[in-house]
């Protein structure tokens, strides 16, 4: 398992070890203690799934404290591409983006720390999306930022014309408007 560094600190790839014939393949998607050992200290309490059609985009969500949340998200089947953005007041990197494309093939997976906006969007004619998370869902303390700001410049990797978003996502504020709960 490969824990490789991305241009913003805390953010990791996790490139884990792959081992196939002609039978299929088995791989370690996570394990606590190389995980500790490589990125942070950390309690995932629950797995969550999605699966999406060509063009959704779910994101940039985050929770506010007490109820703010790590995610360690892979993409099981198909192809997304996932951003993370740097929330954090006071960050050296605060607005700035790690976009990386998470395919069921290339097995890769990102880790998200607290304080970071998170999204993705569906690149494939269907994915399967998995991730984990430090903290549980509280609907009451859920927010996000628009996909599309223009201060956040993100490449999602559609036309905007084939992107597909819940009424929550359509509605989300600006990054500008933002009085981020995170400091750095």
């Amino acid at each position: 398992m490969k824990f490789i560094k991305t241009e913003i600190p805390d953010v990791y790839i996790i490139e884990p070890s792959v081992f196939g014939d002609n039978r299929g393949y088995f791989l370690e998607s996570f394990n606590l203690e190389k995980f500790e050992e490589n990125v942070c200290k950390i309690k995932f309490v629950q797995d969550n799934e999605s699966k999406s059609s060509k063009g959704v985009l779910r994101g940039l969500h985050f929770q506010k404290p007490p109820f703010n949340q790590a995610k360690l998200v892979r993409c099981v089947e198909g192809s997304v591409m996932d951003v993370a953005v740097d929330i954090r007041k006071g960050s050296p990197t605060y607005g700035k983006h790690v976009a990386v494309e998470l395919t069921g093939d290339n097995k890769r997976q990102l880790f998200v720390p607290r304080g970071f906006a998170h999204g993705f969007s569906v690149l494939s004619e269907t994915a399967v999306f998995a991730y984990k998370v430090d903290n549980t869902y509280a609907p009451e303390y859920d927010s996000g930022i628009r996909w599309n700001d223009k201060d956040l410049d993100i490449d999602w990797g559609l036309d905007e014309s084939e992107v597909q978003l819940s009424e929550k996502d359509k509605n989300l504020t600006f990054f500008s408007d933002l009085n981020s709960p995170f400091n750095y």
